[in-house]
């Protein structure tokens, strides 16, 4: 029997006092390999009726887009998307009267320009697509934590909050080490956006919630439904062979699965999720998403929106999250499922800063430059190339140091 009680999504507090709904509609959708054009004024017109539902928070995406767009700089590219979606936030603050709570972020490349000129430039470009005179919350991506262009960034962004340009800092895919580092330093970090599902159990097998309840960070989960992988449509049907017949988010989060066990270890978690979701008369996705918002630490999960004609379909399935409880038993056969499952490698995050990449492509090429460091050095080592690192120091050519040298998977102190 389907539970009766209202579909109205929970709400939470982040930060110590911006509310926000549980579950926040992700924009991730209107980038390339979704949807390759996007009607700003028709998908500002579709965010009014999951504003009435109380959906009324919007996260930007931070993904380049489709493999198809390659001959683009991926800087070009998510500077584009996030262009997309900001105009669209723009559009709805200037023709609607309904109060929405926008995010977005910022995932500047490490190039060196880490100057508060540059920092102020990139929201005051944001508030100005988006119409609006503050972001209420700001997200940091870094990508590579050996080079502090992040630190250096953040502390810019901790100014602009105190001129009242941003409202909070939050951090995106920041593993709990250097979460915590940056809390022990003095950041005051609201939320971390991360990758977390009932396949994908990185944050609460590691030490993320425990730093991020210590803290009190709120988890913003993505990934909950695995692209559409948790679904009906998915139950007892073979693992894709042809990647290219999938989109974006089906190709990522097929590399997910594999890494936490493979296609038959998921559909003993599907499974069981059915068994659960049939109980309580709702579909497998609410049952998932409602796994999800249980798991500590965890303050809301983002689901994917188009924002189109067709979003009104999807609301009444996303809000059944919200319309029932798991009880002992249910969590009892999920977790039994579960132990087929393998630990996805490494902490949150990681899966955009070292193999295995569990990227759309499997590797940085649509999120990184094809200079970066580290992809050459993933690379190289791939192949057998030597490596050595330097530390940059001013001291290193002229002093008595040692330093290592890898070659193949045998690292060298010299």
């Amino acid at each position: 029997m389907a539970n009766n009680k209202s579909s109205k999504p929970e709400r939470t507090t982040i930060g110590g006092s911006l509310n926000i709904p549980r579950m926040i509609s992700g924009l991730w959708q209107l980038a390339g390999g979704h949807d390759q054009n996007v009607d700003v004024e028709a998908a500002a017109k579709a965010m009014e009726p999951l504003i009435e539902a109380g959906l009324d928070c919007f996260d930007m995406a931070d993904h380049y887009g489709d493999a198809g767009e390659s001959c683009l700089s991926p800087e070009f590219l998510i500077l584009r998307l996030l262009t997309r979606v900001e105009l669209v936030m723009g559009q709805h603050n200037s023709s609607s009267t309904k109060e929405m709570i926008a995010f977005t972020k910022w995932c500047p490349p490490e190039n060196g320009v880490t100057s508060f000129e540059n920092a102020e430039k990139a929201v005051d470009l944001a508030l100005k697509r988006m119409k609006q005179e503050k972001i209420e919350l700001m997200q940091y991506h870094a990508w590579d934590y050996t080079d502090d262009s992040y630190i250096r960034n953040l502390e810019h962004l901790r100014t602009l909050q105190k001129q009242g340009k941003i409202g909070m800092i939050g951090m995106t895919n920041t593993d709990a080490a250097h979460l915590e580092l940056l809390i022990n330093t003095g950041f005051k970090i609201a939320t971390n956006q991360v990758s977390c599902s009932v396949i994908d159990r990185r944050h609460v097998r590691g030490r993320l919630a425990s730093v991020c309840t210590e803290h009190d960070v709120g988890i913003l989960a993505y990934g909950t439904l695995l692209g559409g992988y948790l679904s009906e449509k998915w139950l007892g049907v073979d693992e894709p062979k042809d990647e290219t017949e999938l989109n974006w988010s089906l190709r990522k989060y097929l590399r997910f699965i594999k890494a936490a066990g493979g296609w038959s270890s998921y559909q003993v978690v599907l499974q069981a999720l059915s068994t659960v979701a049939k109980k309580h008369g709702v579909g497998i996705s609410a049952v998932a998403t409602r796994h999800v918002l249980d798991l500590p630490a965890v303050s809301a999960v983002i689901v994917g929106s188009r924002l189109s004609s067709t979003s009104d379909k999807y609301t009444a399935s996303n809000l059944e999250a919200f319309s029932f409880a798991l009880d002992a038993e249910d969590m009892a056969l999920i977790a039994k499922a579960q132990e087929g499952l393998s630990d996805i490698p490494g902490d949150c995050g990681d899966e955009y800063r070292r193999p295995p990449f569990l990227t759309a492509k499997g590797d940085l090429s649509d999120h990184l430059g094809e200079q970066d460091q580290d992809v050459k050095i993933a690379k190289a080592i791939a192949s057998g190339a030597r490596i050595e690192y330097s530390s940059g120091s001013y001291w290193e050519p002229i002093a008595v140091c040692f330093y290592p040298v890898c070659i193949k998977n045998i690292a060298n102190i010299l």
